[in-house]
């Protein structure tokens, strides 16, 4: 299933999904002690950043995930990658966001995801698709490198994993 384009984004943070999600609603205000956190993480950001120039990214190719087909991302430079990773600090060490039960999952992989797959079915060719993989990236190895800019963060909800959704009150960091 493919991710339309208005849902393509980057995950600086995944913070609750699935049924960890629906048994944290029972909380009263549960949510919205999780976006008033998250407005905190941010504001730490904005008082720690010691530039207001956009994160950029470059893209590096394809990259198969489990589920998954996405583009893999590195940083541009170490202050594109300093400031990541001051956000995910911000966000996961936030004490607030620990004591709703918010902690960091796994290591950071910057992606877009492209689409997602079901079941594979055992009859794929394996082999054939990891070298379509592997001559599609051959194609960037050597083209000019293209970059990604990431201006803002946002918090996001999302009800299956190709349609992302915001409200406008929720928080934002410009960068």
């Amino acid at each position: 299933m493919p991710v339309p384009p208005e849902s393509f984004h980057v995950t600086l943070a995944d913070l609750i999904w699935d049924d960890a999600y629906r048994h944290a609603q029972e909380k009263p205000d549960f949510d919205e002690l999780l976006r008033s956190q998250i407005a905190q993480s941010f504001e730490v950001c904005r008082s720690n950043f010691t530039t207001d120039k956009p994160i950029r990214w470059q893209l590096l190719g394809l990259m198969l995930r489990t589920r998954a087909l996405g583009v893999c991302l590195a940083p541009k430079d170490d202050e594109s990658y300093e400031q990541i990773v001051q956000l995910r600090r911000a966000i996961y060490q936030n004490h607030g966001l620990m004591g709703l039960g918010i902690e960091q999952q796994y290591h950071f992989t910057a992606h877009v995801t492209l689409g997602y797959f079901g079941e594979i079915k055992p009859d794929l060719d394996a082999k054939n698709l990891s070298e379509t993989l592997y001559d599609f990236n051959l194609r960037w190895v050597d083209a000019e490198p293209q970059e990604l800019i990431i201006k803002r963060a946002e918090m996001r909800f999302f009800d299956d994993m190709t349609k992302y959704r915001r409200e406008d009150s929720w928080p934002v960091l410009e960068f």
